[in-house]
């Protein structure tokens, strides 16, 4: 190849990547700063709440010795004006560290830690079944538009939507637990199985990297139930969305282009009209999956699922401050996370992201 020719490739390969980059510069930094508002907004709810925290950790009887109350506030630095206070947990948060629960005087860190993955495995579950029925529908509903099968999909989706996870949680668990017996109704696992070895949290990767095929079997058992409750409004949702970003690129010029060719409707669907409606999809889907891990709070309740759900309502009814906090960051953090790796699939899926 001559000189000529390498240089240009060069410098186009250059041109291509230096937008890209420059796209997720920007995005990055704009994570950073959310994330900073996150534990400003947090420590500033937090320190809102009426109710005194002194008197939820030590009870009325402690709280009303002087001494014990001055004591507490000054080991738990309550009693420093509230920017100070905001810049030592800003600095211990930079540290991993999210202070010591009022309840349970254990780190909120690592509770956190034990918690997330439960909630993580249930939230994963639950959206991979949300993407393959509420996609699936959503395409077969454009498909089949003005179809008495797009109107039942559309039906389908609505009540989706519409039901009460709470309620249906509590529906599910009496039919198919209490009166069917098809599914085990609570916790993570069977009380005789064994708990593989801890390596990710999630009870179905550990089973399986420990060769534990029958816990393995037994974890997704107990994952149906719940999941399946949780998945059954971002069903509605993506088949909703789903059908309308479909149905507009099915109107669009390169799709037609690729019909006129003579190409498979299978082909023309998968490879030009999916990827054309991919962007809306995944910005569903980037909400619907924070909202599952912080939506999780009754359903696990209910199927007695030791996540951080769970751990939010026990730290809500305590009035146990650090937990709250650690709970309301991990939140928001998965959510700005979130946000970062939609942004930066639009970077790789919509040349028109890179270019702009």
């Amino acid at each position: 190849m001559p000189e000529s020719s390498k240089t240009a490739l060069t410098k186009s390969a250059r041109a291509g990547l230096h937008p890209l980059a420059r796209y997720l510069g920007i995005r990055l930094g704009l994570t950073v700063l959310l994330m900073f508002g996150v534990t400003l907004v947090t420590f500033t709810l937090t320190n809102l709440v009426p109710a005194d925290p002194v008197q939820a950790a030590l009870g009325e009887q402690a709280a009303a010795d002087p001494a014990i109350v001055a004591q507490f506030r000054e080991n738990a630095g309550l009693d420093k004006p509230l920017p100070v206070q905001y810049v030592t947990y800003v600095t211990n948060l930079l540290h991993g560290d999210l202070g010591t629960s009022q309840q349970t005087r254990g780190a909120v860190a690592d509770e956190l830690g034990r918690a997330f993955p439960a909630t993580a495995e249930l939230a994963l579950t639950a959206i991979v079944i949300s993407i393959v029925i509420g996609v699936g529908l959503g395409m077969w509903a454009a498909l089949k538009r003005r179809t008495i099968t797009d109107q039942m999909i559309r039906v389908v989706s609505l009540i989706g939507i519409s039901v009460p996870s709470f309620w249906l949680a509590l529906v599910v668990y009496f039919v198919f637990f209490s009166q069917l017996h098809w599914f085990p109704g609570s916790g993570r696992l069977s009380p005789a199985a064994i708990p593989p070895p801890t390596v990710t949290g999630l009870f179905t990767v550990d089973s399986l990297l420990a060769g534990q095929v029958d816990t393995f079997l037994d974890a997704v058992a107990h994952l149906i139930l719940p999941a399946s409750v949780l998945a059954l409004y971002t069903i509605g949702l993506l088949t909703r969305f789903a059908r309308s970003a479909i149905l507009e690129v099915l109107d669009l010029d390169f799709v037609r282009a690729a019909r006129a060719k003579g190409l498979p409707g299978r082909v023309v669907v998968t490879r030009y009209v999916l990827r054309g409606a991919l962007v809306p999809i995944i910005t569903v889907l980037g909400v619907a999956f924070g909202s599952l891990l912080s939506g999780t709070v009754l359903v696990e309740k209910v199927y007695s699922w030791h996540g951080l759900g769970e751990y939010a309502y026990s730290a809500a009814t305590k009035l146990d401050l650090p937990a709250i906090m650690g709970v309301g960051l991990v939140v928001g953090f998965v959510y700005i996370g979130l946000n970062f790796l939609v942004d930066v699939l639009y970077g790789f899926i919509d040349p028109r992201v890179r270019v702009a």
